[in-house]
Formats: C-alpha cells, sequence, structure tokens
C-alpha cells in the first residue's frame, strides 16, 4: 500500500536503549525472531513511512547502525529509562511529529501506524497514544516535536514515566480493540517462543 501523500512528514523513533532485564541482560533489539534481529521486523514495516527513521540504542551502535538515519544514546549512564530515549528522539527529530514504538512489537501493522498518524494529525497539539483494555500504551505515540521544551521540563523535576508526562499534556487515545494481537509486546524469551509465525 502506498504511503498517504496527504500525511504530513513525521519522524520515527524505535526504542532499543533498555537493559533487557526480561531477555537476561541481551539486548533486546538484536534478538532473534523467525531469523531476524527484532529490530529489523520493525524496521521493514516503518522505513516506507519516514525519511527521518530514528533508533534510540545504548549499545551495539555498529548492529543498529543499518537500520537507521540516526542514532540516539541517552544523557545518563545506567539504563535510565525510556523518558531518556524519547527526549533523544524529540531533539533529533527532523519533522514536526516524532512516532515512537518499542522494538519488541514486531506484530504492528501498517493500518495502526497509519491510524496513528492520522489521529494524530485531528489534534496536531497534543500528544497521541494508542490504548486498550483500559489501558494506555505510552511507548505507542506520536508526540509533536514542540512539546520537546515541556518533556526537558518534567524529566528535570524528575518524572520518570512517559505516560504521565503526555496524560499531563492533555494526550488523546486511540482506542485499539481488546488484546490486539498487533500489541503482543515480545518482551520475554518465552513470548518470542509463543509467537513464532509470521504477522502480516
Amino acid at each position: 500500500m502506498p504511503l498517504n501523500s496527504q500525511m504530513p512528514p513525521c519522524s520515527i523513533l524505535l526504542l532499543a536503549g533498555g537493559r533487557g532485564q526480561r531477555m537476561g541482560g541481551q539486548d533486546k533489539g538484536l534478538v532473534q525472531w523467525l531469523g531476524e534481529p527484532l529490530i529489523a521486523h520493525l524496521q521493514r514495516k516503518v522505513r516506507p513511512l519516514t525519511d527521518d527513521l530514528i533508533i534510540s540504542c545504548n549499545r551495539n551502535r555498529e548492529c543498529y547502525a543499518p537500520f537507521a538515519d540516526q542514532l540516539v544514546v541517552d544523557d545518563e549512564v545506567d539504563f535510565p529509562g525510556p523518558l531518556a530515549g524519547i527526549r533523544a528522539g524529540l531533539k533529533a527529530a527532523r519533522h514536526t511529529h516524532l512516532l515512537v514504538l518499542p522494538c519488541d512489537v514486531p506484530r504492528i501493522d501498517e493500518a495502526l501506524l497509519q491510524s496513528m498518524r492520522e489521529s494524530a494529525n485531528l489534534n496536531p497539539e497534543k500528544p497521541l497514544m494508542l490504548r486498550h483494555d483500559d489501558h494506555w500504551e505510552p511507548l505507542l505515540c506520536v508526540i509533536p516535536v514542540a512539546l520537546a521544551a515541556a518533556f526537558e521540563e518534567a524529566w528535570n523535576a524528575g518524572e520518570r514515566s512517559p505516560g504521565r508526562v503526555m496524560r499531563g499534556l492533555g494526550a488523546t487515545a486511540l482506542q485499539c480493540p481488546d488484546n490486539d494481537p498487533r500489541l503482543a509486546n515480545l518482551n520475554t524469551p518465552e513470548l518470542l517462543n509463543s509467537h513464532n509465525t509470521v504477522s502480516d
């Protein structure tokens, strides 16, 4: 399906900078699933949607570089959490909006990515988060880059929850079906093994 040319361009951030505790300390984005690292599955799905693909990674930069237009790292050591990666992505983004995805949702599809962009475009000054089962998904979101200063202010005040920051900024929700398989978070070896068929 061709990219909707009526949509404004966006930057896309793939979060792969975590400690990988549930993966036994492995660099999660490089863990193999269906014969490829997780980051490759996400990169293939988002590559047609942007000319500014950013990966947040804190190790193995040489492995991630072929998948990205830009790499960013946390500005603090010892894996301070996803909000640090989002802040770095907002600083690096070349477009007005940043679509954020974690590296462990390889079943997300083009239709949902397009819905995220379209829904964010309806309220372009507010963050958008996915929501399902009465649960916000703060790492699947679209953030106006103009809010970067507000994210910095929250960080400097000690906030470390991306969801709380975005809800405080009046985030809107894109509601997904309950138990939406596209949002399967494959963040343990057991979950990777249980989702061992091609998604789309």
